[in-house]
């Protein structure tokens, strides 16, 4: 609906990937981003995430937390996700949102090896 209006497609526009010519927002491309019966848009067969509303928030969340799969690194999270979304900058996105899970900071601080008391050098006279 809202996402979908020429005007914010050509806002995500990357490379000339998903509007055809960057004086004319009217021309998406329709070899490029087809759309399927459910209404949303589909990229080289991968469904395609709009920034308008907060649904990538939504779809990383349920990824990262979901009872099959609990807390996957951001290479893992990317890899499995790649296969169905799409969306510019996806894995600096999901790389983000991974950094800022306290449960995945936690676990990765207790799998460190704590750092050796530091000893004060002697000071030459």
């Amino acid at each position: 609906t809202e996402a979908r209006k020429p005007e914010n497609i050509k806002k995500e526009d990357v490379g000339g990937m998903l509007v055809e010519n960057s004086r004319d927002s009217e021309n998406v491309r329709k070899e490029k981003l087809e759309p399927r019966t459910d209404e949303t848009l589909c990229l080289n067969g991968r469904s395609w995430l709009p920034c308008y509303g907060d649904l990538r928030t939504v779809i990383m969340h349920e990824s990262h937390k979901s009872k099959y799969i609990i807390h996957p690194g951001s290479d893992k999270m990317y890899q499995d996700m790649k296969k169905l979304y799409w969306w510019p900058n996806m894995k600096a996105d999901i790389a983000t949102y991974v950094s800022k899970c306290l449960t995945c900071a936690k676990v990765k601080a207790e799998h460190q090896k704590p750092s050796e008391l530091l000893v004060q050098p002697k000071i030459p006279e």
